[in-house]
């Protein structure tokens, strides 16, 4: 009975643990890369954001917009109430040009879905996220609900935590 009791207490913290407090993810696709390369593992700190906001350049993972079904690792690009726009592949947040050193085009030279958008403001609450590798991710410049409107931002409640250990 003693040995029962210790299991099930075991499991139990490992549940509360894994939903509020940290879990393992894998990386299947290209679409952050090279900050995260295909086939690693990172642990997301789901804790941090019960007391803050997420943050521009933080990489997080969220459930898909298109696919509930889903989870995907994005970086925050911009931030409730801020207004963007991306002309020939480059970001302007209120208007001004946010440095990405950590992107990647492996096609700059061809002008793909989301490469330019005109100026949109991002409502209250609300995320526009995007890969590294920009011309391999699909994210907050192309997403399309069944109806094929633009899924352009990701909310809050569906940010599942920030990625650890990773470099910004």
């Amino acid at each position: 009975m003693r040995l029962l009791l210790i299991v099930l207490l075991g499991l139990g913290g490992g549940i509360l643990f894994r939903t509020v407090g940290c879990e393992g993810i894998y990386v299947a696709t290209p679409s952050m890369e090279p900050t995260l390369p295909v086939d690693s593992s990172y642990f997301v700190d789901k804790f941090t954001y019960i007391f803050r906001d997420p943050r521009r350049g933080e990489i997080v993972s969220l459930d898909s917009p298109v696919d509930s079904e889903k989870g995907l690792i994005k970086r925050i690009i911009g931030l409730p109430n801020e207004k963007f726009s991306i002309k020939l592949k480059k970001v302007y947040i209120n208007g001004a040009l946010l440095s990405e050193p950590y992107t990647r085009f492996k096609r700059k030279d061809e002008i793909l879905m989301g490469d330019n958008i005109e100026e949109i403001k991002i409502p209250p609450e609300a995320y526009f996220v995007m890969g590294d590798n920009r011309d391999e991710s699909g994210d907050s410049r192309d997403w399309k609900d069944a109806a094929g409107n633009y899924i352009y931002f990701v909310k809050k409640e569906h940010i599942r935590g920030k990625l650890m250990n990773v470099l910004e």
